[in-house]
């Protein structure tokens, strides 16, 4: 690579801590606009990962083919913008379909496919190699396989230590630290206790799968698995196909198992007692885009008109008649009534400008008040309230539940008016995001009813796993190596037995003794329990503080780092601006929501490009002005 000529002084340097998906994305937006106006001056950016700098921790390539995706590939993107006639190059390239169906066409299932995080992860690394090249003359990357352990201001930068001893001086730093492992609080804590003083039994605490340490449990004991949401999926798969199990087709939308005998027996459960319901049959196009009829913001700012908002009075009932909205549409576009349905929808859209409109009553009067209304609750906790006579009973309640889940799921995100109406919640995310982020919600009604009542439910009805993860469930609930204990599953340690015990209050005879518990949850970022040496000292000397919302009785710290509005810059002890540092992601869950996110769609930005493209941009807004650089 050429260089700059003698006298450009030294480098500026930008460091981004973390290469996950949001790291990435950082480094792509900065090659992209690097390349369309080239740096007078020498630029180095240094990209670290204590794992694996390219795909992280969680996508990285090594690990095994059965962890998934749960969004199909074709609405995957890791570049900002879509190929084109031209070479792949930051700021236009292919999604993970297309990539993939260009290394591997045999294998590619096509955009509706679910990719192996390992595969993503392969592709992950192929954008950060595009990015590189598209880096101009003068600047460079530097790829660093290590932690940050500290990092502090010095004179007018930044100065990071490494986990090897190095020390790294940056102009701005990018802190993308991605998913921490708090430390152990309440009865999970004594529950690891309890097992560490008990050979035999062993506590797994929520992780990732890949990392958890799964091959220890033997063959035929019995494991108690708290959660069914996604983390539940992976160690599903892990104990099963992972173990050299099989399934096989067994009829029209059926499998069979087909077990290895080196499995051990899942003894599982929730709240809810229901495992994650699956994702419709993709219908729509990667770029689709949906656009509200209702639930906008100027109308909800008009009709509320004062913030902080209260999320079940305010914003709720809006998305709760964009949802109905959808549902009752598509039932009477299924029914072969298009123009009642398209008559709904205008009556609809015109009453909602006087206020909220009533849609339940207006789909009445256009031929669809047989319909079910709308639960939230009754959707995410379907045995609410309901008692059992047994486990067998149990059992073939929650596989006739989940038949019927899959039956709406082979219908499609199009046409089930259920998975249909659900996919709303997933596509008002980002609407749902400039209400409640920066403590716009009062804090009450923040702490309970968004994130205690609506980031549980929506997570449980919008972000489902594919259709065939839920035929696992049910193949393995009918050949035994898979128990759902029942919903309100309690994990408890017994003294008296030495062993863990898994119960539901609802389910006569459902106690069972375990020998293993495992936490099948991605832990809640919450920065006062998180132990990485860098966070501890990055509070420690006041550049992170936690997220407060609101002040007095009501008052709480919500867990997730103190930012700005974008760029988000870190808000310190003294209640400044730290300008010259950036968070972004899983850290700052809670003062903003749905930080998770792992990628953008193709051929749109979404608020994952956004962000990054606004860091990048004022990262890059501190480069000294030398002059033209010498080609």
């Amino acid at each position: 690579m050429e260089s700059f000529s003698q006298g450009a002084g030294p480098p500026y340097r930008i460091a981004v801590v973390g290469s996950g998906p949001r790291g990435l994305s950082v480094v792509e937006r900065l090659a992209a606009r690097l390349a369309g106006d080239p740096p007078a001056h020498p630029l180095e950016i240094s990209l670290i990962d204590a794992v694996r700098v390219g795909s992280g921790r969680v996508w990285r390539p090594d690990q095994p083919e059965w962890f998934l995706m749960n969004t199909v590939a074709g609405e995957v993107s890791a570049f900002s913008g879509p190929a084109d006639n031209g070479p792949a190059r930051a700021g236009a390239g292919p999604s993970l379909a297309q990539w993939w169906n260009a290394v591997d066409p045999a294998g590619c299932p096509g955009p509706n496919g679910y990719a192996p995080r390992a595969l993503h992860g392969r592709y992950m690394d192929y954008v950060l190699d595009t990015a590189e090249r598209s880096l101009p003359p003068g600047t460079r990357l530097r790829r660093i396989t290590a932690s940050v352990t500290d990092l502090e201001r010095t004179a007018g930068a930044y100065g990071l230590l490494l986990s090897d001893g190095t020390r790294l001086r940056a102009d701005r730093v990018v802190l993308v630290t991605g998913h921490a492992r708090p430390e152990l609080t309440g009865r999970h804590k004594e529950l690891a206790e309890f097992a560490a003083t008990r050979p035999g039994l062993r506590y797994i605490a929520g992780d990732s799968a890949a990392d958890m340490p799964l091959e220890t449990l033997p063959a035929g004991s019995l494991v108690g698995v708290l959660g069914l949401g996604l983390s539940f999926y992976d160690v599903m798969a892990a104990l099963t196909t992972g173990r050299g199990g099989s399934f096989a087709h067994a009829g029209p939308g059926r499998l069979r198992y087909v077990p290895s005998g080196d499995e051990p027996l899942l003894i599982a459960g929730s709240r809810s007692g229901m495992p994650l319901p699956a994702r419709g049959r993709n219908q729509k196009h990667p770029d689709h885009r949906y656009t509200h009829v209702i639930f906008t913001a100027e109308r909800v700012r008009r009709h509320c008109g004062r913030r902080p908002y209260d999320f079940r009075a305010d914003i709720l009932p809006w998305l709760m008649a964009e949802v109905e909205l959808v549902y009752y549409a598509t039932a009477l576009r299924q029914r072969g009534c298009t123009a009642a349905a398209a008559d709904f929808v205008a009556e609809a859209a015109a009453t909602a400008e006087a206020g909220l409109p009533a849609v339940a009553k207006i789909a009445d009067r256009h031929g669809a008040g047989d319909l079910p209304r709308i639960d939230l609750d009754r959707l995410a906790r379907p045995f609410e309230g309901r008692t059992f006579a047994g486990p067998a009973v149990f059992r073939e309640t929650v596989t006739k539940a989940i038949d019927a889940d899959l039956a709406h799921a082979e219908r499609g995100n199009v046409d089930s008016p259920l998975k249909a109406a659900l996919d709303v919640l997933r596509d008002s995310r980002a609407l749902i995001r400039s209400f409640v982020d920066f403590a716009s919600l009062h804090p009450a009604s923040h702490r309970d009813d968004f994130i205690g009542w609506y980031g549980a439910r929506s997570a449980f009805l919008a972000a489902g796993p594919p259709q065939h993860r839920l035929r696992q469930v049910s193949a393995l609930l009918r050949c035994g190596l898979l128990r759902i204990a029942g919903p309100h599953t309690r994990f408890a340690a017994d003294a008296r037995l030495g062993r863990f015990v898994v119960s539901s209050p609802a389910v006569a005879g459902s106690t069972t003794a375990v020998d293993t518990v495992i936490d099948a949850r991605i832990p809640s970022p919450d920065l006062a329990r998180d132990p990485a040496p860098l966070t501890r000292h990055l509070v420690a000397r006041g550049l992170w503080t936690g997220h407060r919302n609101g002040e007095g009785a009501d008052a709480f710290t919500t867990g997730g780092v103190a930012v700005t509005d974008s760029p988000y810059h870190p808000v310190d002890r003294d209640g400044s601006p730290d300008t010259g540092l950036y968070v972004l992601g899983i850290p700052t869950e809670h003062t903003r929501w749905f930080m998770q996110g792992g990628s953008s769609r193709p051929g749109f930005w979404t608020d994952f490009v956004r962000d990054a493209d606004a860091i990048a941009a004022d990262a890059l807004s501190g480069l000294p002005d030398t002059g033209p650089a010498s080609r």
